[in-house]
């Protein structure tokens, strides 16, 4: 575990993931999901970060009814992601997850059972679930860097970032895989940051942690 600064983390501005095409990526996700502010971009080759399966975290787009649901997952795929889970009723709302050409795993998700207006394609938060080897362990490091615990129960816990561009949770890396409708097996880089305003750092399961403004 390195850290490099003591300074409090109280919001993620954004996340930023490793392709190896920028543009692509950029055209992919125009197509896909429209405009995610949160979301930002920089390259990296393969030899330079070796990644393969399962790459410890999910991005899920929450939204406001079955309908966007639909939307954003057909889409995604019609945009090139692959299809992982289609998009379909469950009893606690509806949702599906699709995996982009770059490897992020995406799960959309809406509470709602039913259509509550005109669909928009509007996406009302990102939350980004990281996979703890110890999640106790993993949720601790972050209480001591400034987070608030919203909820916590078995292999899940979810901090308290109401004013955050980025909602952030903690799980199990086999259960996040089995809800992200993956095998939880992989290794090499998670092509990952975590843009805050607590400076850069790395937690205890690898993931890196960015100024907001690098």
């Amino acid at each position: 575990m390195v850290m490099n600064t003591t300074t409090a983390l109280s919001t993620i501005d954004s996340v930023v993931l490793d392709v190896p095409d920028t543009a692509a990526a950029e055209q992919f996700y125009a197509a896909a999901f429209g405009s995610i502010p949160q979301l930002r971009l920089r390259a990296v080759t393969d030899a330079a970060a070796p990644s393969s399966g399962f790459r410890g975290y999910t991005l899920s787009l929450i939204v406001a009814q079955p309908s966007t649901v639909i939307s954003l997952v057909d889409s995604a795929v019609a945009a090139g992601a692959t299809l992982v889970k289609p998009a379909q009723k469950s009893l606690w709302g509806h949702g599906g997850v699709v995996q982009a050409p770059d490897g992020a795993i995406w799960q959309i998700a809406t509470s709602a059972k039913k259509e509550t207006g005109p669909e928009t394609r509007r996406i009302d938060e990102v939350v980004l679930l990281l996979a703890a080897a110890d999640v106790k362990a993993t949720k601790r490091f972050y209480v001591e860097r400034g987070l608030k615990v919203g909820k916590s129960f078995g292999a899940y816990t979810e901090f308290d970032l109401a004013s955050s561009g980025v909602k952030l949770g903690l799980y199990s890396r086999k259960a996040l895989a089995k809800a992200a409708g993956v095998t939880p097996d992989g290794s090499g880089s998670h092509r990952l940051g975590i843009a805050g305003d607590g400076g850069a750092f790395t937690d205890p399961d690898g993931f890196e942690w960015v100024e907001t403004s690098a």
